[in-house]
């Protein structure tokens, strides 16, 4: 008679059994090319926990070259905001971090950002690991790109412009004088044509060295798309 009782026994047992976890294939699962901190609790990457910005001007032209229906191609934009981004010191950055919601009248930012399905995936990736409400992350977005002043041959060139990364720094810095070179990157990806320029802030909107892992490009020259 005992026997039988184990199989009932060890029924009742397992009605206390925790089932198992499911696992995400969200967004939360997924990881990008600069490793982002996505094992840090959402709850914690909200609050601000990060060490500084990184201010991302792309080259609308050399965009443009292969995605010429987008929103800001052919409406004469040189650098528009890509983004500003949270980042770590250490290396990668938090994304993702909440749910809040985004700018109630996103065309407010289509002078910096002409589109609105990046105003609200910035946000989205970036933005609500900042710690900040979305209207106060674009409102910095706003007076830190305010603080960059553009050299003047970059502004709206009718021709394309070669040049080398170090001038192109160069040029940088004559317009910002309080820049340095280790507060610049020039990204040029596959090709050696100007993605953009990418500059490093801290927290309260001031100019500082960047981390380790942002990539400078390192070629020869750079040409740079004329404006259309």
């Amino acid at each position: 008679m005992k026997f039988l009782l184990l199989p009932v026994l060890s029924a009742l047992l397992c009605l206390s059994c925790a089932p198992p976890q499911a696992t995400s294939s969200g967004p939360a699962a997924q990881t990008s090319q600069m490793t982002p901190a996505s094992s840090i609790p959402p709850a914690l990457r909200a609050t601000g926990a990060f060490d500084y910005f990184l201010l991302t001007l792309s080259w609308a032209p050399e965009f443009c070259h292969s995605k010429p229906n987008s929103p800001e191609c052919g409406q004469g934009f040189g650098f528009i905001v890509h983004g500003l981004w949270p980042q770590y010191n250490r290396g990668g950055y938090p994304e993702n971090c909440s749910q809040q919601p985004g700018l109630s009248n996103p065309q407010q930012m289509l002078d910096l950002m002409p589109d609105q399905h990046l105003i609200q995936h910035e946000w989205v990736t970036h933005g609500t690991c900042t710690g900040l409400s979305a209207d106060n992350y674009f409102a910095l977005i706003r007076k830190i790109r305010g603080s960059v002043r553009i050299p003047q041959d970059l502004v709206a060139p009718q021709r394309q412009i070669t040049a080398t990364p170090a001038s192109l720094k160069q040029d940088f810095e004559q317009a910002n004088p309080e820049l340095k070179d280790s507060e610049i990157a020039l990204s040029c990806g596959s090709g050696p044509y100007l993605v953009g320029v990418e500059i490093c802030f801290s927290k309260d909107g001031k100019p500082m060295p960047c981390g380790g892992d942002i990539r400078d490009c390192n070629r020869p020259e750079i040409r740079i798309p004329r404006v259309e």
